[in-house]
């Protein structure tokens, strides 16, 4: 299970640099700031937040259980996600809980296959061969701080690639209202705020895993336990949101 050495190890730098990236995509990762800057406005009107907003009538909330039960799942994207929260002693510090995001095959393009790995095993119904792409976690009164990479004993996915998993990320869409039209919406929007730094993520998480290997040549790295976060990057929302307008505004 994580500990706070593997953890700190797993840190990937935030000084992420923008300049590189073309102003179609900071176009679009503007868009997609405005999108979660708007929704925590609006919720906030009401004294709402992501987590809040999720969690509404599902009465007592269980660790580990998922939230909404059953996932959201959007049949026509095949965009997947849910909400969960591990015992306290097993979370980050600070941390409520944290959001899943998946796509399912049914969603990809052509020639996205899973990674010939270890212990790969075909599931019967091909659609559950499901790609985890970034966990986001929140805070207790409900706003993102992190986003982070797993092991794939952790969701049960199917390992894929991270240069497959990147090409997913633009494939990550919940386009429907339950059980939350701004909660999807937020999610939705999330992924693609960050995508670029969600890339850098799964490129650490797949050096971390192949390092992991190497130094544990006698286990079945992707069922290890003992190798849980792959990576992780701490995030402010605002502050992405103020960089990649400072970056479109010098480009004018």
């Amino acid at each position: 299970m994580r500990s706070e050495a593997q953890i700190r190890e797993s840190a990937v730098d935030s000084d992420f640099a923008l300049e590189p990236l073309s102003t179609e995509d900071l176009e679009a990762m503007a868009e997609a700031g405005q999108e979660v800057a708007e929704i925590h406005r609006i919720l906030a009107k009401t004294g709402d937040n992501i987590v809040g907003e999720l969690l509404k009538n599902n009465g007592t909330f269980y660790e580990w259980d998922h939230y909404p039960p059953g996932d959201v799942y959007d049949h026509e994207t095949h965009g997947q996600f849910y909400y969960h929260a591990h015992a306290p002693d097993q979370r980050f510090e600070g941390e409520h809980g944290h959001f899943h995001t998946f796509v399912r095959p049914k969603g990809m393009p052509p020639g996205i296959k899973p990674a010939a790995v270890t212990g790969f095993v075909k599931p019967e119904d091909p659609n559950d061969a499901l790609s985890h792409l970034i966990a986001i976690s929140m805070t207790p009164e409900g706003l993102p701080f992190r986003i982070f990479t797993v092991n794939r004993w952790v969701t049960g996915e199917v390992w894929y690639d991270a240069k497959d998993v990147t090409v997913l990320l633009d494939y990550f869409k919940i386009d429907h209202t339950q059980p939350s039209w701004p909660v999807n919406r937020w999610v939705t929007a999330m992924v693609q705020l960050y995508k670029p730094q969600i890339i850098e993520l799964l490129e650490a998480r797949d050096r971390k895993v192949s390092l992991w290997q190497q130094q544990n040549g006698d286990r079945d790295v992707f069922e290890d336990r003992e190798l849980e976060v792959t990576s992780f990057l701490d995030i402010d929302p605002n502050k992405q949101i103020q960089a990649v307008a400072k970056q479109l505004l010098a480009r004018q």
